[in-house]
């Protein structure tokens, strides 16, 4: 499964990419070290999962740890998007991927 999980993430990465959400910067150290859910006071979605999230699950599986049950990032995300979520409905259903896979991890 953890091949699964990988391939998502990675995929999630391209996504968030194409959507041009992805930044060549990362934010401060103060943003990234919120205590809150998806560091919402200091970090905007994209931020948390590229800052956050996508570096946690890839550490988390590079050594082989147990990965995190019980994940729901979409309802954040159908949230965060809902401006815009015509055009990012393709990122939101690979949330919903992650989310369903990384549940059924546990």
């Amino acid at each position: 499964m953890s091949d699964a999980v990988k391939s998502l993430l990675d995929q999630l990465e391209t996504e968030l990419k194409q959507q041009q959400l992805w930044r060549d910067s990362s934010p401060g150290a103060v943003a990234l070290a919120s205590t809150l859910p998806f560091c919402c006071d200091t970090l905007r979605l994209e931020q948390w999962l590229q800052f956050i999230f996508l570096p946690r699950i890839r550490m988390l599986l590079q050594t082989r740890q147990a990965l995190p049950g019980n994940v729901s990032v979409l309802p954040y995300a159908e949230e965060a998007f809902k401006a815009q979520k015509d055009r990012l409905l393709p990122l939101l259903q690979l949330i919903k991927r992650i989310d369903n896979v990384l549940t059924a991890e546990q």
